[in-house]
């Protein structure tokens, strides 16, 4: 009888602890973070009123759906029962309170911590207190976790992430696990037992292939980002993401640039978090961050991360296989002046090794929908021809 009670409790507690046993992120996740823009100056006031520009202009209805605060929510210190509370004077009506009227506004709260003593920004840090946290954090009706990794002193990387998941499903309560490491210790390796995505790099920048440097650590701008990482494609699909950081859309970058930007995240699969200021938004802007048709790319049920098919003439060219045969292009100017794109779909073969899809232009016939134009160019059978500005994308979809 011991013996049998032993079993039953070693196959529960593996249910509960060993593996992922919900359907969370089954398409990367979209939403907005607060980091990019106000760092740590954040207060009830701009929760609530990004809440509401996120419903009002539409962003809710293109499926941004994750409200995320990240470091700077919290009270300098514990309370006398070691929880966390939000500081008073940020968050007078607490953080109940807010994650309340973030879900009667139809959207998801998140929220942040750090797996080390304290925070990057000097907060109390979850070491120690991870089921304590979790607990609390449920209580509230937080969706979604950002988990970052400053001030860990010697912890190990997946260790102390295991240590957070198992705290995230002892409440019961599905909590999207957002894995912030950097991509120092190859999280893409061991974080799909562990979480729901996992940053492939050091802190995203409003540039588009710089690198500014803070002492120890740098900011990175688009390009370095998406070239940083190789072979990590693999690692990508239905609730397992590399995340490529919180968008820079809207923040200080051209037009053209914030376009290209948003289109390789969608190409990557990425989560599309927003890190603008949404209270804000100027018309070009919100046509870039709500345009369904790329949403749709990145959130295609497929789950395949694109890949770069070949960069020549400072034309790079990405590929993205979707559901029912059909792919998405990207043609991406990575040059200062506007350049011709003069493509014969007959002289290349297209593919994706790794998943084994695979086009032939000699056998099938697709046609071709511009998806920031909102229409059909022209098919497979002729040229593509084009001008692309500098910096600027071509984004298709190849349909059936």
């Amino acid at each position: 009888m011991k013996k049998i009670i032993l079993i039953l409790f070693i196959a529960l507690t593996t249910s509960a602890f060993g593996q992922k046993v919900e359907n969370l992120a089954l398409t990367p996740p979209l939403g907005w973070n607060s980091w990019n823009t106000f760092a740590t100056d954040i207060n009830e006031d701009l929760i609530k009123e990004t809440v509401d520009a996120i419903v009002e202009s539409g962003l809710k209805d293109a499926g941004y759906d994750y409200v995320v605060l990240d470091d700077g929510w919290m009270a300098r210190q514990r309370d006398e029962n070691g929880k966390l509370y939000g500081d008073p004077e940020k968050f007078p009506s607490g953080m109940k309170a807010l994650g309340d009227y973030i879900h009667s506004k139809g959207l998801k709260f998140g929220i942040y911590n750090c797996a080390g003593n304290k925070t990057c920004a000097g907060y109390p840090g979850s070491r120690g207190h991870e089921f304590i946290d979790a607990a609390t954090y449920a209580s509230w009706g937080v969706d979604y976790l950002k988990y970052d990794w400053c001030n860990t002193e010697k912890l190990n990387a997946e260790g102390a992430y295991m240590t957070m998941r198992d705290a995230l499903y002892a409440t019961g309560r599905p909590i999207v696990f957002s894995i912030c490491e950097w991509g120092d210790n190859k999280p893409w390796e061991w974080g799909e037992k562990h979480g729901h995505l996992w940053r492939v790099t050091g802190d995203i920048i409003n540039c588009w292939d710089c690198e500014i440097g803070h002492g120890s650590w740098s900011s990175w701008g688009i390009w370095k980002i998406i070239n940083m990482r190789k072979n990590i494609r693999k690692y990508s699909g239905p609730g397992h993401w590399n995340d490529f950081d919180m968008m820079e859309v809207g923040n200080g970058m051209t037009e053209a640039e914030d376009r290209t930007h948003f289109t390789m995240w969608a190409l990557l699969a990425s989560p599309l978090i927003m890190g603008n200021d949404v209270r804000n938004l100027d018309d070009a802007t919100l046509k870039t961050l709500s345009n369904k048709e790329v949403i749709a790319v990145n959130q295609d049920s497929l789950g395949i991360q694109g890949l770069r098919f070949s960069n020549e003439n400072d034309i790079e060219i990405w590929i993205k296989p979707l559901t029912n045969g059909e792919w998405a292009l990207a043609f991406v100017n990575m040059s200062e002046q506007p350049k011709i794109l003069k493509f014969d779909w007959l002289r290349h073969k297209m593919g994706d090794d790794l998943n084994q899809r695979f086009l032939d232009f000699k056998k099938e016939t697709y046609s071709i929908r511009d998806l920031y134009g909102h229409k059909i160019i022209g098919n497979t059978t002729t040229e593509l021809n084009a001008e692309i500005k500098s910096h600027d994308v071509l984004f298709i979809k190849l349909e059936k």
